[in-house]
């Protein structure tokens, strides 16, 4: 689960930053949330990808 919601949100931040409209702080959260959830899986011993 949590690898699937780390690929959402790389995939939505990628779109914002090839896309002409960025929604500024949010992408950045979400790229910030997407290395936290691939961190957890890391560091309780799953492949992180």
């Amino acid at each position: 689960m949590f690898w699937t919601i780390a690929v959402i949100l790389i995939i939505l931040w990628v779109l914002g930053l090839v896309s002409s409209y960025t929604m500024g702080g949010f992408i950045h959260i979400l790229l910030v949330i997407a290395i936290v959830v691939v961190l957890i899986r890391i560091i309780s011993g799953r492949k992180p990808l």
